[in-house]
Parts: structure tokens; C-alpha cells; sequence
């Protein structure tokens, strides 16, 4: 099989990103866990209710949004389920098919949540960059995304979204 073509130049982009992404997301998942509240992927899964139609989503639909493998998408919400964040309703068309329905305590919990994200963004990323470095970053992204977006399979990928206040 015939290796891509992968320069030097792109290895190390993809090595700086791969490294302060993860430093990031440990630094912000730290701050949480100093406020004593849930993780970003609680964040993440409760966050993609809140923008669904009717804050419910099909868990199909959940797990592909908030980018879990099945399995690890069955777990989150049997915590989400547990703590009375969402609920599970069997769709009232075809029974086997399970819907996640946000509350509204997984809204005040992801209203609490999103003030400490929000510090972590600016402090960890936004600082870094200024608002043409950050614009450039993000067209840049975008194109990685819209590519992805275009692959057989893909999930749902980031959209514009607005943040809860």
C-alpha cells in the first residue's frame, strides 16, 4: 500500500495542534472538576439537546452530534439519566427507537458549566491569538471540517452555534 504524502510542514502542524488541543481540553476538564462540575462531555451531549428541535434528539442522532462511539454514548446518558438531566422517551412512532430529552436541570447545569468553559477558552486558547491570528485559525479549521464533513460516514461536525447564557 502506497503511504500518503505527508511533509514535515504538515506533520508539525498536526503535532502542535494535536498537543495543545489535548493540553487545553485537560486544563479546562481541570477547572471543572476544581468547580465541581461535570466534564465536557456532559457538557458537549447536554449542549447538543439544548440546540436540538424540542431539546431532544434521537440517541442516534446524540451520539453522532456529540461524537461518541455508541457505547460510550450509552454510559453518558445513563449518568445524564441517573442525575435527572435527560430522560429517555421511546419515540411514540416506532417504540424501538429511543429519544434523549434534555431537562430543565440538565439546562441549569449546562448553564452552570458554560461560564467556566468559557474562562478556559479565553484563558488557555483566546489569549494566545490575536482576533486575525484567531479568524485565520479559524478559516483554516474550517476547511479540515468542510472535508470531513464531505467523507462517506462523517459525523455532524461543529456548526455556528450559539452558547447558552
Amino acid at each position: 500500500m502506497k503511504q500518503p504524502n505527508l511533509p514535515e510542514t504538515h506533520l508539525e502542524a498536526w503535532r502542535r495542534y494535536y498537543v495543545s488541543f489535548w493540553r487545553i481540553f485537560a486544563a479546562i476538564e481541570a477547572d471543572l472538576q476544581a468547580a465541581g462540575l461535570p466534564s465536557l462531555s456532559w457538557y458537549d451531549a447536554l449542549y447538543e439537546l439544548y440546540l436540538a428541535p424540542d431539546r431532544h434528539l434521537r440517541m442516534s442522532e446524540l451520539a453522532r452530534s456529540a461524537l461518541l462511539s455508541r457505547s460510550g454514548l450509552t454510559r453518558l446518558v445513563d449518568k445524564l439519566e441517573k442525575e435527572k438531566l435527560i430522560e429517555r422517551k421511546s419515540c411514540p412512532v416506532d417504540g424501538r427507537v429511543q429519544h434523549a430529552v434534555l431537562t430543565d436541570k440538565g439546562v441549569e447545569v449546562l448553564r452552570k458549566i458554560w461560564p467556566v468553559y468559557r474562562a478556559g477558552i479565553a484563558k488557555y486558547f483566546a489569549a494566545h491569538l490575536s482576533d486575525d491570528e484567531a479568524q485565520e485559525f479559524a478559516r483554516l479549521m474550517s476547511k479540515v471540517v468542510s472535508a470531513m464533513e464531505q467523507m462517506p460516514g462523517a459525523p455532524a461536525c461543529e456548526k455556528n452555534k450559539k452558547l447558552p447564557e
